[in-house]
């Protein structure tokens, strides 16, 4: 940890540092690519609907011993075809869910599942679910998306300039639609908590960003007055001066995260908290990602194009040319310095010198005595 730290501090003083600006081509490719995967996957395999979006019924069973998989083909063939998904829950007890079933279809569906099973007919509980509640859902989930991309884009805009609101809105929706992706890929059903779990990721996504965004602010304040660094130059140190903290935050979040994850869905076999814990664990890996990789340097392109940073930018290069012009010609060996050669047995040997003035004093006299 102290080593850590220590990295930490120097990155933030910026003694070491990784060049994330200079190399944003590739992050902005790679971003594409994973992208394009998941809305492909999103086109090919669509969302596996959960109930309460498509309408259906669902049977909650008391303990039994025939399997899941076993259940689920004795489900679909009482419910005629209809796709039924199996859920085991604790005590051996299922609850399977048949989409598209209504009132009528569901008693004969009922009486079937409790003869295959071997259950009592009363102790299977059905709870029947309409589509028109599963779209009331999905709409007021689209309308507090759109509300809340319009007060974040208002915030930032007015915080920091329009320039961060359109990097961070375009990060936002990259983080989304690898969620949704995910989901596809996956094949994970999308339920009221899947909802949940993306609105929630919604802030975290723009937590690391905001704090990329407000040291790289604080760092740019009067940045035309000095000739030492250029915009990107300065988004790089603030990258650098945030990563470690940026991680922390990230590993942190993503631990209880992957303890519903694994643990809680995986092992124990609880839905629903697969359901929000797949959407915030890529959200948040997501949201990481996009703050260092994608949002930073999009302001850093879009503010590289304004007519002061460009100015900046050719003042920077000037001084150091001239630095360095300078160092060359202190490099070079001034007039009258002694050469250096060495002999055949590699010895140094110095070379003729100019002799002081004063040495020549008295040439051309007669070596007599002075009177």
């Amino acid at each position: 940890m102290s080593k850590l730290g220590n990295i930490g501090a120097r990155l933030y003083r910026g003694e070491v540092g990784y060049d994330f600006i200079g190399k944003r081509k590739i992050w902005y490719g790679l971003s594409i690519l994973i992208t394009i995967v998941a809305i492909v996957g999103l086109g090919v395999r669509g969302l596996n609907m959960g109930i309460e979006f498509s309408g259906g019924a669902v049977f909650t069973t008391p303990k039994t011993s025939v399997s899941a998989s076993e259940a689920q083909h004795k489900a679909e063939s009482a419910a005629g075809g209809h796709q039924a998904v199996v859920q085991k829950l604790g005590g051996g007890a299922l609850r399977i869910q048949i989409s598209g079933l209504d009132t009528k279809q569901s008693v004969p569906v009922q009486e079937e599942l409790a003869k295959d099973l071997n259950v009592p007919v009363k102790d299977v509980n059905t709870q029947l679910v309409g589509p028109s509640w599963g779209e009331q859902i999905a709409n007021k989930a689209w309308l507090g998306l759109g509300i809340f991309m319009v007060l974040v884009v208002l915030y930032l805009a007015v915080a920091f300039e329009w320039r961060m609101a359109v990097a961070a809105l375009i990060a936002l929706i990259h983080d989304l639609t690898i969620t949704v992706g995910v989901y596809a890929l996956v094949g994970f059903e999308v339920t009221p908590g899947t909802v949940i779990g993306l609105l929630t990721i919604l802030g975290y996504s723009l937590y690391d960003t905001v704090v990329v965004f407000d040291s790289l602010k604080e760092a740019s304040k009067d940045i035309t007055k000095q000739t030492r660094f250029t915009y990107s130059e300065i988004a790089n140190r603030s990258i650098n001066g945030t990563l470690v903290r940026s991680i922390n935050t990230t590993v942190v979040a993503l631990l209880p995260v992957a303890g519903l994850l694994f643990v809680g869905g995986g092992v124990l076999g609880a839905g629903m908290l697969n359901d929000i814990s797949l959407a915030l664990f890529v959200g948040l890996a997501a949201g990481a990602y996009s703050s260092i990789f994608i949002a930073t340097p999009l302001v850093a392109d879009l503010k590289s194009r304004e007519p002061q940073m460009k100015a900046l930018a050719k003042r920077v290069k000037a001084k150091r040319a001239a630095a360095a012009a300078k160092e060359d010609d202190q490099d070079e060996p001034q007039d009258g310095a002694p050469a250096v050669d060495e002999d055949v047995d590699g010895a140094a040997v110095v070379g003729p010198r100019q002799q002081p003035a004063s040495r020549n004093r008295g040439r051309g006299r007669s070596s007599g005595k002075r009177r």
